[in-house]
């Protein structure tokens, strides 16, 4: 698994974060095992709406709670069948490893991402 990296202190005095890049079921379990709340991305290469995304869920892992993660579907097809994955990109939000919120219509806003890890960590 990618680290998720720390930089630079904010403004406010915390570090930022980038989104950790999942390689395998094991980096996933590696996940959930030290984060109650994760929002998974799955990509393809070459997916056009999943690289405009890239930049968002950089923003999402800045200012949300949880750990934002992204998943290419077409390296780790066994991630991809366990969260039924259709199309990309999906968007699935888990608390304490269970699915609660999915988004699998296209492009999402660092908004309403955000706006779902928060409505989640606040359970």
């Amino acid at each position: 698994m990618t680290e998720t990296t720390p930089s630079e202190p904010t403004d406010d005095g915390h570090t930022t974060q980038k989104p950790v890049q999942l390689n395998d079921s094991a980096d996933y379990d590696e996940l959930l095992a030290t984060h109650d709340l994760v929002l998974l991305e799955f990509v393809t290469s070459g997916c056009g709406i999943c690289g405009s995304m890239e930049p968002v869920l950089g923003g999402v892992a800045r200012s949300a709670p949880g750990a934002v993660a992204t998943v290419n579907a077409g390296l780790v097809p066994d991630l991809a069948a366990e969260f039924d994955v259709r199309s990309v990109p999906t968007h699935v939000v888990l608390r304490d490893g269970e699915e609660v919120a999915r988004f699998d219509d296209g492009f999402q806003s660092a908004e309403t991402l955000v706006d779902a890890l928060e409505t989640h960590a606040a359970r």
